[in-house]
């Protein structure tokens, strides 16, 4: 802390007054700077004559004002220090609170995790309660018997000391004022009683007000400079108004430099025709004493009890526990694949046997997953020989069915239409086939990732292009909803393609000749396609079922529809590869929703996808012959004038106009001359278009 220091020269005489103007500039000055040292002296004055006079006056203020001024740096100085005080508590309190949080959420997460823990902390917390509600009731009957008894022995003994007083008053023959100050004081010593157990003390007071004044030359008397301010107001009544009952009342007494508890008893003695209030006062610091060892014993013991208990609580938890934690951590590593992993047996008991069945439990699981695993990679080797076993024949049946199918104009009718058969399911033999050597090398572990940065945007164009006979076949439109500009993903896009191709003729084949909307969409961290469809749709069972191998939603319907049952499973394969997402979504009669979520960085987690699985009904537009790719626009603002149709400038630089939202929803893209671009039209000719959110 930084003094301040004033230096205030003293006058040459006290009778010359202070200039006001000088000490104000002084003690402002002094106030302004409160924490700044004052090092450089005064300088110095002439000595101002002495006037003639005989003394300095009364009202001097050179005294007060330097009072003041000490008083205003004090205080300032408190001011300093209460500011201290307050930014250190607040900085301790800002520190201790989050350790404190951070305390109570390790005993709640070890309170969660650890049965053992939680075991041994109520156990405690039991005991100490037990204990504590045991030990208030012994510690209260033990006072209350010591006080009885105290109590019992103080008014027996006062009874008897009353007596002997009273008998001594009544047979005293004294007369002068020195004899009855004797008398009084020899027989109040007596009945102080400082060689007894229980020290007695004495306060002999006359009541106030009697109705027969006489010459008293004894009004009060106490021992050990005690008064009557002692006895309890209440008690004081009591005995006042009684006749010769003996009352009681637990008090309070200084002794020395301490209070000790006591009990005082009053009675009335007569002396001389005058009444007098005799009360004795008992000392309890003894029992208290004995009061507070006892319970001194009984706080050490209950916490040597609650700690032994404790200890026994935890031994005989984790004799319990110990096992059963072992069970968990040999069944976590069971999971993990490590099968030979077994549990420690020791004795007989039931947790021996608990491990010992165990044991067996998991020899037979290891022997039926082995058994499993090995016919597993039979039925994967076999159908990867198989496969490739059939690609040579096929190629040579492939061959001879194109020069059948190529000469079927030369055949009779029923050649014809057999030439025709045996070259369409040559066609879907292979692509069988195909899939079968894609799955066999995804069991083989023998796939692998070429990724590189691709515009995804890009290549769903590529996949609509494609279907686009498809699309002209099943009658529906295929609309795509994409964010402005370019998508770059680190992908392979070989596999992402197959995977778009595959949903987008899904939903052509399911959609029953209504729409399919492609949506796209990216975040922070991933890109999101969807694929939505408005045809007969599935249960939630169903889509929990439809990435498996060769399932299908009816397995009666016929072979020609619905491909061989491999290809969403290969492209939840490719999904996985990418460490992406590929989810399914679908209603009874309402449509399906497929969603591909891929990381837009390689070995980047993808925390939340930017399309929502479940889908937002955008509308359908209406029907119509003509397939149109779509690229969605941000719409124009209400109440918006509505532009002309967009030229060919327009369709050169991207821009829309309002006539590019009709009442359906959805923008058509314009090409160069005015006209709407069919999906299998060549890119060169399709507008560019602005995309907006999906």
């Amino acid at each position: 802390m930084v003094w301040a220091i004033k230096q205030v020269p003293k006058p040459a005489d006290r009778s010359v007054p202070q200039d006001p103007a000088t000490d104000s500039a002084a003690d402002t000055a002094a106030d302004a700077a409160p924490g700044v040292v004052l090092d450089a002296p005064p300088e110095p004055q002439p000595p101002a004559p002495q006037p003639a006079a005989p003394h300095a006056p009364a009202g001097g203020r050179g005294p007060w004002l330097r009072l003041a001024f000490r008083t205003r740096l004090w205080a300032k100085r408190a001011r300093i220090v209460g500011v201290r005080v307050a930014r250190l508590v607040r900085t301790g309190a800002r520190r201790l609170v989050p350790g404190i949080r951070y305390l109570l959420r390790a005993v709640q997460r070890k309170w969660r995790r650890s049965l053992q823990f939680r075991t041994v902390l109520t156990t405690l917390l039991l005991a100490i309660g037990s204990f504590a509600v045991v030990g208030a009731y012994l510690s209260n009957q033990i006072a209350n018997n010591l006080f009885q008894e105290r109590l019992a022995q103080a008014e027996s003994e006062t009874r008897y000391n009353v007596k002997q007083v009273q008998d001594t008053f009544d047979g005293a023959q004294v007369t002068d004022q020195s004899s009855v100050i004797t008398l009084v004081y020899d027989t109040l010593n007596a009945v102080e009683g400082r060689g007894s157990v229980i020290q007695r003390r004495y306060v002999f007071e006359a009541m106030p007000e009697q109705t027969k004044p006489r010459n008293r030359w004894v009004e009060s008397r106490a021992s050990d400079q005690l008064t009557i301010g002692v006895i309890p107001p209440d008690l004081r009544k009591a005995v006042q108004d009684s006749g010769k009952d003996q009352y009681w009342a637990s008090t309070q007494f200084p002794v020395g430099t301490e209070d000790r508890p006591g009990i005082a008893v009053g009675n009335k003695v007569t002396f001389n025709g005058t009444v007098y209030e005799l009360y004795l006062i008992y000392d309890l610091n003894t029992a208290q004493k004995t009061l507070d060892e006892i319970q001194n014993v009984l706080l050490a013991g209950g916490a040597l009890l609650v700690l032994m208990i404790g200890g026994v609580a935890w031994y005989v938890t984790r004799n319990v526990v110990s096992p059963v934690s072992h069970a968990a951590v040999v069944s976590e590593k069971l999971a993990a694949g490590q099968l030979q992993e077994r549990m420690v047996v020791k004795g007989e008991d039931e947790v021996a046997r608990l491990g010992a069945s165990f044991n067996h439990m998991a020899a037979s699981l290891q022997e039926q997953i082995t058994k499993l695993a090995t016919l597993s990679q039979m039925q994967q080797r076999f159908v990867s020989d198989v496969s490739h076993e059939l690609r040579t024949p096929l190629t040579t049946v492939r061959m001879a069915a194109e020069v059948l199918y190529d000469s079927r104009e030369d055949f009779d009718p029923m050649n014809k239409r057999s030439a025709e058969l045996l070259y369409n399911q040559v066609e879907r033999f292979q692509s069988l086939l195909a899939d079968l050597l894609e799955i066999s090398r995804f069991d083989a572990g023998a796939a692998t990732l070429d990724a590189e940065p691709t515009d995804i945007v890009q290549l769903v164009s590529h996949v609509m292009e494609g279907v686009a006979p498809v699309a002209a076949e099943y009658g529906s439109a295929v609309t795509l909803n994409a964010p402005a500009g370019s998508i770059i993903v680190d992908m392979d896009d070989r596999r992402i393609d197959r995977i778009l191709r595959n949903l987008v003729l899904n939903a052509l084949e399911h959609g029953e000749g209504r729409p399919v909307n492609i949506s796209v969409a990216a975040n922070d961290t991933a890109v999101a396609v969807a694929v939505r469809d408005h045809g007969i749709g599935m249960t939630p069972a169903e889509a929990a079922r439809v990435f498996d191998r060769f399932w299908r939603a009816d397995p009666a319907r016929a072979r020609t529809t619905g491909g061989s049952g491999l290809g969403l499973s290969i492209a939840a394969e490719d999904s996985k590869l990418h460490n992406g997402w590929l989810q399914a979504w679908g209603s009874k009669g309402n449509g399906s929703n497929f969603r591909l979520t891929l990381p837009l960085r390689r070995d980047e987690p993808i925390t939340k996808s930017p399309l929502q699985l479940e889908p937002v009904n955008v509308g359908l537009p209406a029907a119509s012959n003509q397939r149109t790719v779509v690229l969605v626009d941000p719409p124009p603002a209400a109440g918006a004038p509505a532009a002309a149709a967009p030229g060919p400038s327009d369709a050169l630089d991207g821009r829309t106009t309002a006539e590019s939202f009709p009442a359906d929803g959805f923008t058509r893209d314009f090409s160069a001359d005015g006209g709407s671009a069919s999906v299998g039209e060549p890119a060169a000719r399709r507008d560019t278009g602005t995309e907006g959110k999906a």
